[in-house]
């Protein structure tokens, strides 16, 4: 099964939050908060993929939330839900580190669209975070966190081979595609400095190196494992 990412839903509305969990549990792993409070405990670690939060919550206002967010470097995107229609609510909310604002009520495929529209832009700026195993992946700071082994850091070549690879997690990366994209169309490269990259990446995030579980061998080439 593909490794599926994380909604947090922060809504006081328990029907809206049912109702929602119900849809969305098809495609996502959703987590729920009812208050601004639980919303910031439930993020401290691992962070959500993505937070929809309600600007109406019991216990504060749901900028001061996405605020206290950003300043605790949770960086994946943030959609706010609100009952108001106004520009100075929407300015207030992107000020507060607010990807994007959904007027309620609203129908289910357009929030839908707008997360995958998120997921898209997010997975393109230097703050993606992917998970990979046990691990969280930060390409653009060429790190691996664990919440018990802490931090690996990982070399150029480790981290464009990672990220690579996540493209294809469902399928087979062949040995010359892998050098093609990561090394370049460079002639004095070869499978051998791919197989010894790959083993030493193997040596920093497998259990046992040698019986993989996260970076496969497959015949042809390599798999990822989510």
């Amino acid at each position: 099964m593909a490794n599926r990412k994380k909604i947090l839903l922060v809504d006081d509305d328990d029907t809206l939050r049912e109702t929602l969990r119900g849809q969305f549990e098809q495609e996502f792993v959703v987590e729920e908060a009812a208050n601004g409070a639980e919303a910031l405990a439930v993020c401290r670690d691992p962070h959500p993929d993505i937070i929809i939060l309600d600007i109406g919550l019991p216990d504060m206002d749901g900028r001061e939330v996405c605020g206290a967010l950003r300043n605790a470097d949770v960086n994946c995107p943030i959609i706010m839900l609100t009952g108001a229609d106004t520009e100075t609510d929407t300015v207030r909310g992107l000020d507060a580190g607010a990807n994007d604002y959904v007027t309620k009520p609203f129908k289910f495929s357009i929030l839908l669209a707008r997360i995958r529209a998120q997921f898209r832009q997010h997975e393109r700026s230097e703050d993606a975070v992917f998970s990979i195993g046990p691990y969280r992946f930060h390409p653009a700071a060429k790190m691996l966190t664990h919440p018990e082994n802490g931090r690996i850091r990982l070399t150029e070549k480790e981290a464009a081979m990672l990220k690579y690879l996540l493209k294809r997690v469902s399928g087979v990366t062949g040995r010359q595609t892998l050098l093609n994209e990561v090394w370049g169309y460079n002639s004095g490269v070869t499978t051998h400095t791919l197989e010894t990259h790959v083993y030493r990446l193997r040596q920093k995030i497998e259990r046992d190196p040698s019986n993989a579980e996260i970076l496969i061998t497959e015949p042809g080439g390599y798999r990822l494992v989510p």
